[in-house]
């Protein structure tokens, strides 16, 4: 799934104390915010499905804040090898518990696999394990607790790597019963491990340990595409939620609540607001983006013409233009030329003899892949919500450069 940073680093200096935090009563989601409350209290898994900036983990994270929960993420993309994978698990688990918990935890059964190292990557001594081969040796006792990491040791072949996951999978359930607290683990773009875990087996094994934790609860970040899949695999014991982009009258009251909490408000005689709904076409982090940048360049009486949204849409795909130009080098023609059909001429029938025509687009297989691998992308929405453009402002900044 693509990810993209909707934020300028000069808007996040800026306005690092903006607080777009709403209740989720606003954003128009109550219903499916309590859904996972529910699942979470259960110890249900789920799988959220929607397009990057739509506020999934969001609505996780504060549904794991009602459930009294310890909240561990992990994004496969990051996870290259089954080495990659263990080792950001590992760091994820360490910053989120008492790092004496887990050590004890470790120190149990665990020891030939893993260690403690200091924000410097010094090597720690411990009670079971010392790290007898450095020069360097740093007490556990002498460092504070958030300044360890919990690391998979140097050099293991591949079959120390396989145990060393298969115990670590089974740490967060031995550290909830220790705390007696709820976790729940977030793991973004999951399929992504299926690029190296070709046989399935990393996988399988983690399927077979999200059946069997009783105070763990495991949820999928994915895109709409994602979701449709699952939903045949009967052994993947997940609940499907699918996140659509907001109302435009939902999101207009939830724009205008934060505006109005920092003293803005929209020119009532002017299209400002239509434009801004317009722009941003139901997507939370777009919306978020563009009222960090309206908050930055606000006018002494606090109102929003028409004339500086505008601006601030311009200045926005501005900075996020080397993103978008970088993104379509990364796809290939087929899908470039489909995305930007959809950009200008959103549709509920792609594959039509008319649209194929009017758009000089493949017939066939070229045709279907470009849609499947666009979808799987997370970069256009299917039949569910017309085939279009699922970033807004990516659609926005195609339609401005095709002219």
């Amino acid at each position: 799934m693509l990810s993209l940073d909707l934020e300028s680093k000069k808007d996040n200096k800026k306005l690092v104390n903006l607080n777009l935090s709403t209740p989720l009563e606003l954003i128009g989601r109550s219903a499916q915010f309590q859904r996972i409350v529910e699942v979470l209290a259960e110890d249900g898994d789920l799988l959220i499905a929607g397009v990057p900036g739509s506020g999934r983990r969001n609505m996780v994270r504060g549904a794991a804040l009602e459930v009294g929960a310890v909240v561990l993420e992990l994004d496969c993309i990051r996870c290259t090898d089954g080495e990659r994978f263990v080792q950001l698990l590992a760091e994820t688990i360490s910053q989120n518990f008492d790092i004496a918990l887990i050590q004890d935890c470790v120190n149990t059964n665990a020891s030939e696999f893993f260690s403690f190292v200091s924000e410097d990557n010094l090597p720690i001594e411990t009670e079971n394990n010392l790290q007898t081969d450095s020069h360097t040796l740093v007490k556990i006792e002498q460092l504070n607790d958030s300044a360890l990491k919990l690391k998979i040791k140097r050099q293991m072949n591949p079959k120390q790597i396989w145990q060393a996951f298969q115990i670590l999978i089974e740490l967060p359930q031995q550290l909830a019963e220790r705390v007696n607290k709820r976790v729940v683990m977030i793991l973004e773009s999951f399929s992504h491990i299926r690029s190296w875990d070709k046989n399935g087996l990393w996988e399988a094994t983690l399927r077979r340990e999200i059946h069997r934790q009783t105070d763990v609860n495991y949820v999928l970040i994915a895109n709409i595409a994602e979701a449709i899949n699952r939903t045949e695999e009967g052994n993947y014991p997940f609940e499907t939620l699918q996140i659509f982009p907001i109302a435009s009258d939902i999101l207009a009251l939830w724009a205008r609540t934060i505006l109005h909490a920092e003293g803005l408000t929209f020119e009532s005689k002017s299209k400002a607001l239509q434009l801004f709904l317009e722009a941003v076409q139901g997507h939370i982090g777009d919306a978020m983006a563009l009222i960090r940048r309206l908050t930055s360049a606000r006018r002494p009486d606090g109102i929003i013409t028409e004339e500086e949204v505008q601006l601030a849409i311009e200045g926005l795909l501005k900075d996020l233009s080397m993103t978008f130009e970088s993104l379509l080098m990364l796809l290939p023609g087929n899908q470039v030329h489909l995305l930007e059909c959809l950009a200008i001429d959103p549709t509920e029938k792609p594959q039509s003899k008319e649209y194929i025509q009017k758009h000089g687009l493949s017939r066939g297989g070229s045709l279907q892949g470009a849609l499947m691998g666009l979808q799987h992308k997370g970069l256009i929405f299917g039949a569910e919500q017309r085939y279009q453009v699922a970033l807004p402002l990516l659609a926005l900044w195609l339609r401005q450069k095709l002219g």
